[in-house]
């Protein structure tokens, strides 16, 4: 009997540790302002003029405006890091369109979808529409010299 609730106190005590530290790495990755919450699929697959709409791939995040970089984090992981890193001078924006059928389940409510080419590479980005209005003012706010492409 005690060695059980000794193993129930310990699992809880884990529990109760990884929350915090999960809530404490959102609060150092949003302590520098410049967040907004943005889903990412990397690497889409195109067919034909039409990317995949079905929901798989999304994974949900937080960007961060840092410079001329965006920083990209997962929303459930510990690592401090951001997990992909797109340069403001790289990035080609290829359309915008709105979620459709299982994109709609797998996305926040208000999600705007902005197909983007990133050195090469064709990605995804899901945003609210102010967050997108912000993105696209700072994908334009380019240092003069810097080649911008806005769809």
């Amino acid at each position: 009997m005690v060695l059980a609730l000794t193993v129930c106190g310990i699992v809880v005590a884990l529990v109760v540790v990884g929350l915090f530290l999960f809530g404490l790495r959102r609060r150092l990755i949003q302590r520098s302002g410049g967040t907004f919450d943005c889903s990412l699929r990397w690497d889409v697959a195109e067919h034909g003029d039409q990317t995949s709409v079905n929901g798989k791939g999304w994974s949900y995040g937080i960007a961060r405006y840092n410079g001329d970089r965006i920083e990209w984090f997962r929303v459930f992981s510990y690592a401090l890091r951001p997990r992909r890193v797109l340069e403001r001078s790289r990035i080609e924006v290829a359309g915008r369109r709105l979620p459709e059928g299982e994109e709609e389940l797998a996305l926040l409510s208000d999600a705007v979808i902005l197909a983007c080419v990133h050195r090469g590479t064709r990605l995804e980005l899901a945003m609210s529409e102010d967050a997108l209005t912000g993105f696209l003012a700072w994908l334009e706010a380019a240092p003069p010299g810097q080649r911008v492409n806005v769809a």
